[in-house]
This record gives C-alpha cells, sequence and structure tokens, in this order.
C-alpha cells in the first residue's frame, strides 16, 4: 500500500549518541504525537497508522540499536530513554507540550516519559503494552519466541510464527506478515539485547495512580504477547484513563488503521 504521507528522515546527535528521526508534518491543530514503536521495530513499520492520522504532526526516532540509531556501549534503562527523548524535542525545536503513544515496548517508556515530564506529556496513549514485570504474562510458548531477534532477519520464520505471536488478523490473512516484513529493518544483537534489559526490573505499577494525563488504553482481545487484562490494570489505576478494546491482535495499530486512527485522532483534538 502506497503511503500518503512523507516523511522527513534526518539524524540527530544528542551527545555521543545519534539517532535516526522521522518527522511527518502536520497541522497546528494539536502538539506533536512523539511515538515510541516496539521492541526491535523502525520507524517505517509505523507508517500506516501515521497516514490514518491525517494532519497530525508526528514525530519518532529509532532507538538506539534499532533501525538507523547505532547502539550505544552501554545498555540503557527507560528512564535514560526518556530523557533522551526530551533532549531530542527541545533539540528540534520542540519546547512546549507534546501528546504521547507508546507501542508494546514503547509503551513502557511512553509511561516513564509521562512520569517524569508531566508538564511535557499533555496527552498519553497506551497501546498493546503493560505495566512491566508486574504484569499478567501471555503464553511461554509466545514469550519464548520474542527473546530472539530472528523473526526479524529471516522472512520465512515470521511467516512460520507470525500469526502465533500478533494473533488476531495476522491468524486469518497471510498476506499481511509479508507485507510487514517489507518494512522491516532487522535490529542489531547487541541493540535488540539492550532492550530487553531495559524491561528487567521496570514497572510502573507503584506510581501510575500519580499520572495525571487524560490516557487512551487500547488493547486487542486476541493479544498473545500481551493478555487483555493487562490493559485493564493499566486503566483502572490511571485516573483520567479511558480504556478501548480492539477486535483484534498485538499489531492492531497496523492491522485496523481505519478504525484507530480516528479513534486517536478525535481523543487528540479533544479540547
Amino acid at each position: 500500500m502506497k503511503s500518503v504521507r512523507t516523511v522527513d528522515i534526518q539524524t540527530v546527535a544528542l551527545g555521543a549518541q545519534l539517532l535516526r528521526v522521522g518527522i511527518w508534518k502536520g497541522s497546528d491543530a494539536s502538539p506533536p504525537l512523539l511515538i515510541f514503536n516496539g521492541i526491535g521495530a523502525n520507524l517505517e513499520l509505523i507508517q500506516p497508522f501515521v497516514d490514518a492520522l491525517g494532519d497530525v504532526e508526528v514525530v519518532m526516532f529509532d532507538i538506539p540499536g534499532v533501525g538507523g540509531s547505532p547502539a550505544p556501549l552501554m545498555p540503557y534503562r527507560f528512564s535514560t530513554l526518556a530523557v533522551l527523548a526530551d533532549r531530542l524535542l527541545a533539540q528540534l525545536g520542540y519546547d512546549g507540550p507534546v501528546d504521547v503513544l507508546g507501542v508494546s515496548w514503547g509503551g513502557a517508556l511512553a509511561q516513564q516519559f509521562a512520569y517524569l515530564y508531566p508538564s511535557r506529556c499533555r496527552r498519553l496513549v497506551l497501546a498493546a503494552t503493560s505495566p512491566g514485570v508486574i504484569m499478567v504474562p501471555g503464553r511461554l510458548s509466545v514469550l519464548s519466541r520474542l527473546v530472539g531477534a530472528r523473526r526479524y532477519r529471516d522472512p520465512d520464520y515470521l511467516r512460520e510464527i507470525g500469526a502465533e505471536i500478533y494473533g488476531g488478523a495476522y491468524r486469518r490473512d497471510p498476506g499481511l506478515l509479508a507485507e510487514h516484513g517489507r518494512h522491516i529493518q532487522a535490529p542489531g544483537g547487541r541493540g535488540y539485547m539492550y532492550q530487553l534489559l531495559a524491561t528487567c526490573g521496570w514497572s510502573s505499577l507503584l506510581w501510575l495512580g500519580s499520572l495525571r494525563q487524560p490516557t487512551l488504553v487500547m488493547h486487542g482481545d486476541d493479544d498473545p504477547i500481551v493478555p487483555l487484562v493487562n490493559a485493564k490494570i493499566i486503566a483502572s489505576r490511571i485516573r483520567r484513563a479511558t480504556l478501548r478494546v480492539i477486535e483484534d491482535g498485538h499489531l492492531f495499530l497496523i492491522t485496523q488503521t481505519d478504525e484507530v486512527g480516528p479513534l486517536v485522532r478525535d481523543f487528540l483534538l479533544k479540547a
């Protein structure tokens, strides 16, 4: 499918760390939307969802070690990346509040950003994510396939396991896996390992109740990686949260763009 929005790709240096950044220009109807993607996922994979957002301005960067952002020498924590994201926004000229959306692994980073920068984060969208290590886990057979990054490097392996790990539309339409695979830039082994290490010991449960941002929590009803109950826990802990259940799997943000894109856009444009 041809993209309807053009992305401006640039490389930004923040000290010793280079970041590959994508900016989809939009209108001034709402603050820009900062997106944190899932584990091992380069920014191109989010393009169908960005297309569905219409004229919402979007900013996104490849996490260090993923896509076009080189891996740092040392591992990092979610708090480290939240600080890095704030510095990036300032360097790009976004001095005011932004909206933040996090997908799966990126949802943990989005929670951390909202917690560390309450005045910087105006609205929060959490998609297919969890509160961290204190969560209701998915099936062991599914989680064991996520430990390595083989699915990003081996198209045949992705087709073999994609339906099992992503669920939803990927069970019904194998062609979606081929389209998904076309846009993958395989992460380096060190970068993927650093992303896994960032999750170790991290949990937002102790402070979710302190978040004051209006929050949209979205989750698929057939998510083998992160069971739906985790979204219900998050929504119950955040005071101004609304839960929307999508009839799909873990990657509903890509497979249900006609439904999810306008839903997110309407939430961001609320007065």
